[in-house]
């Protein structure tokens, strides 16, 4: 096969809020590049982008898909990315990838929550970016209006190349505003379209539009901006190519319409990427850092130099075994060869180059800089490594995955599935870095940890897909911890008789609390001899065996200190066992007497939802017994922090789905330890005095 050439290539990643359609405008730049052979519908479960038997029942992205279609002699490399909050992870991972970014937004809905995390990405990173006003064939939709929520959600000046001709069922085609030419979408999905006058009634917002493009043009550039102040005339090709300019340097963000669904726009929009988007080798250099001093560094894109290529996803796949999708930022690689990964130092044995195509992939025989490919069956390498020159220490600095904020116990079904499950999750956690699995020490449950409850889900249905494992889900249970409020002074004494040799041990205590966070001290006062020194140990560590159990609702104790001060023994009958013992016991029963308290873990937690929302999302946190600590503005509307305790968190990924139709974002994490409200203390000792009575049933 031959090679694709460096400069021939465009690398894009679609992105933007859940349900703008996106996918569906993947499907139609295939269709319309000959890729696929008809126009594969989302809602009919037939996306070649969107293959995973999840994402087909879902009807959404999950996971991150890769294409490519030639168009006029160059291959657009295209990365359909999710929009869900969930598995927006793989949208931000992908936009590392790519040399510019399609950013998709509803006509109706607007500029939604993810719409504006992709684009704070599309800044950092760099990355020129087109705006492609979707879904205008719809009820209750306005391009004009559309492009103002645009300018006033993102805080940008937006400059649209295209204006549509008609409305919502009317919608039938375009201006061009750099040509200014009218064109008329055919109606047989195939996206073709013929030239059409201007209608009369659009002339004079043509002509607003076309001297607002020319304003904004001419002001990216010196040169045009002098002949625009001289009133001398731009022609259509200097103006195409300040476009460019302006593009690549983020100067400018140009905007367009369509309705992916109807395959109107697709072929534009390939026009637009293949004129103004820039090549592997117009980005001059990617960021990079060194691994043994963690300094920056910049690699530059060169084709006839060393291989550095980042590799941005795993797929686990239990027959056809590991996937390795990386892109190559500089040189070349050849298959049936080795590649050394620098950050784990090892090479890794190569078989062919794979092309990926949805779920298939082609072997191809080179990848050259630029190029989105494969390799299968890679042992040592995982998503974040990076290929490179044996002697380089120099890798691509990959993104930190998202703090999980929903949690469950998992338990296997059977005990097939029980032996299968710890392999089954390492295999997804390689390909998913946002999942979490880990042995919780004080309860002895596996918590399965995730961005979302649909992670999750999603999660659960794959280890039964992929591996054949079978797991339930279940809230995991609270970790609790028991302490005090209260001081007291105590005799624990352990004394027994069986005919030969007994047990005999006194000790005198004081218990009292430290300050929240404070441990566990033990204070030896033993003076006089009256517990001989080698005792002593054993009574601290009766003491601690017992906290570890707990004594008010069997959680573990924390924040006291224990001082041993008297106690007696006998010279035969004293032992280690009987003073751990005694220690034991006296600190049991004065644990009782110093008033005792059930804390809780609270969360910090940090919720971003749209400004109309607020007052709900805060009555919400005041009815989780949390506290709101602050608001602030920020990308995606308002910032609001608050200390809420983790009982009443465990649902909340689900619950602010509910609460805000899907969009808000939180995050928590855990923050310190409070005392639970004497009501519902007693329900939790209750509740732990019933399950320690089934399990001594059991």
């Amino acid at each position: 096969m031959k090679k694709n050439e460096p400069k021939q290539i465009r690398n894009i990643a679609i992105v933007g809020h859940g349900k703008s359609g996106k996918t569906s405008l993947g499907e139609a730049l295939l269709f319309s590049g000959k890729a696929t052979d008809r126009l594969c519908k989302v809602d009919n479960a037939e996306s070649v982008l969107d293959f995973e038997p999840e994402e087909k029942d879902r009807r959404m992205t999950i996971t991150s898909g890769l294409h490519h279609v030639t168009w006029k002699k160059h291959v657009i490399n295209i990365v359909d990315t999710p929009g869900d909050a969930n598995f927006v992870y793989e949208t931000f991972n992908s936009l590392q990838i790519v040399d510019a970014a399609v950013l998709v937004v509803d006509a109706a809905s607007g500029v939604q929550l993810v719409t504006e995390k992709a684009w704070q990405r599309i800044r950092e990173f760099k990355l020129p970016a087109v705006i492609f006003v979707n879904k205008l064939d719809r009820e209750h939709t306005d391009f004009f209006t559309a492009v103002g929520n645009i300018k006033d959600a993102l805080k940008i000046n937006i400059v649209p190349v295209q204006v549509p001709i008609g409305g919502q069922s009317a919608f039938k085609g375009y201006v061009d505003l750099i040509k200014m030419k009218g064109y008329q979408y055919a109606t047989d999905d195939t996206g073709t379209v013929t030239e059409c006058d201007i209608p009369a009634d659009m002339q004079d917002v043509v002509a607003e539009y076309r001297q607002k493009l020319v304003e904004d043009v001419a002001e990216s550039n010196e040169n045009l901006m002098e002949k625009y102040l001289d009133g001398q005339d731009i022609s259509d090709e200097e103006l195409s190519g300040a476009i460019k300019e302006g593009v690549v340097s983020g100067a400018l963000t140009c905007v367009m319409c369509g309705s992916a669904i109807k395959n109107f726009g697709a072929r534009q929009l390939m026009d637009f990427v293949v004129q103004f988007f820039p090549s592997p080798l117009e980005r001059p250099v990617v960021n990079a850092v060194n691994i043994q001093s963690g300094e920056p560094v910049q690699v530059p894109l060169t084709e006839d130099g060393p291989l550095f290529a980042y590799v941005f996803k795993t797929i686990a796949d239990p027959y056809a075994g590991k996937l390795t999708l990386f892109r190559v930022f500089a040189g070349s690689l050849a298959g049936d060869g080795t590649v050394y990964n620098v950050k784990k130092k090892v090479k890794e044995k190569i078989g062919s180059i794979l092309q990926v195509e949805g779920k298939a992939q082609k072997p191809i025989d080179v990848a050259v800089t630029g190029d989105i490919v494969a390799l299968a069956k890679l042992r040592e390498t995982t998503t974040g490594d990076t290929f490179g020159p044996e002697n380089s220490d120099v890798v691509f600095k990959g993104i930190d995955p998202p703090k999980p904020v929903a949690s469950y116990a998992v338990i296997p079904k059977s005990r097939g599935d029980e032996d299968k499950m710890a392999g089954a999750f390492a295999r997804l956690i390689e390909e998913d870095p946002t999942l979490q699995l880990k042995r919780d020490e004080q309860t002895n449950e596996f918590i399965l940890s995730g961005v979302g409850q649909s992670h999750l889900d999603v999660t659960v249905a794959k280890l039964k897909r992929k591996f054949g494992v079978e797991i339930e889900m279940q809230l995991p249970k609270i970790p609790y911890r028991e302490t005090i409020k209260g001081r007291t002074k105590v005799q624990g004494k352990h004394k027994k008789q069986t005919g030969g040799r007994g047990q005999y041990a006194d000790t005198w205590i004081e218990i009292e609390p430290l300050p929240r966070g404070g441990g566990f001290e033990f204070v030896d006062k033993i003076v006089g001899g009256a517990i001989p020194r080698n005792y002593i140990p054993a009574v601290e560590k009766g003491i601690v065996n017992q906290m570890k159990k707990g004594i008010l609702a069997g959680y573990p104790i924390v924040d006291v200190r224990v001082t041993l001060y008297d106690g007696g023994y006998h010279e035969v009958d004293s032992s280690d066992m009987a003073f751990q013992i005694a220690g034991s016991k006296g600190f049991k029963k004065g644990f009782m007497e110093c008033n005792p308290v059930l804390l809780e873990p609270i969360m910090n937690v940090e919720i971003i939802v749209p400004e109309e929302m607020t007052g709900d999302i805060m009555g919400d946190i005041n009815g989780r017994r949390g506290r709101v600590l602050g608001m602030e503005q920020t990308i995606g509307g308002q910032l609001i922090k608050a200390h809420v305790p983790l009982a009443e968190m465990q649902r909340y990924s689900a619950e602010l789905t509910a609460l805000t139709s899907g969009r808000g974002m939180f995050t928590m994490e855990f923050d310190h330890y409070e005392e639970v409200p004497a009501h519902l203390a007693q329900k939790v000792i209750a509740a732990s005095k019933v399950g320690a009575e089934e399990e001594e049933e059991e």
